[in-house]
């Protein structure tokens, strides 16, 4: 019986959900220091990752550093940050769209400047908290291969549990 649930987790935790541990403030005020969740890793095998979504992956310059952002922009997008906003240009809005993120602190602005196209299997994140992210603005494009999933639930801290889903625009 112990074997029998020894390899039920081991199966569980290897190929469908994984804990982790938000370390940092990029993410407040929706994920913080200390925070413990469950990252779907099932999800993207099926699908790609979508805007707005919460991903996990491991850090592109350092894949022993595992990292917590928001997809911004997607394969195929140029994504435009300046004046404090975030616009995406793709075949569906020639004229770009800007970015509605009522996930972000009241009056929070997206400081510095960038100009993105996205090449396939390219994805633009940021943290929630713009101005103590470290992201796409400081190191670049993220890489569908560095993901490890999707966070779905807040187990910790208790009083905290919460399911996610991805924002509409």
């Amino acid at each position: 019986m112990a074997l029998i649930a020894i390899v039920s987790v081991f199966l569980i935790r290897t190929f469908l959900v994984q804990p982790f541990l938000v370390s940092g403030a990029s993410m407040e005020p929706n994920f913080s220091d200390g925070d413990y969740l469950l990252v779907d890793e099932i999800t993207y095998k099926f699908r790609e990752p979508e805007r707005g979504e919460v991903v996990v992956f491991k850090y592109p310059n350092n894949e022993a550093t595992f990292f917590i952002k928001r997809v911004i922009g997607l394969p195929g997008e140029r994504v435009v940050i300046e004046g404090g906003g975030v616009k995406v240009f793709n075949n569906e809005n020639a004229g770009g769209l800007e970015l509605k993120e009522y996930y972000l602190q009241s009056g929070l602005e997206t400081s510095g400047k960038a100009d993105v196209t996205l090449k396939e299997g390219e994805y633009f994140v940021l943290g929630d908290n713009r101005s103590a992210s470290f992201d796409s603005r400081s190191w670049g494009i993220l890489d569908i291969k560095e993901v490890i999933g999707l966070a779905r639930v807040r187990l910790w801290p208790i009083g905290s549990l919460t399911t996610f889903a991805a924002p509409n625009y």
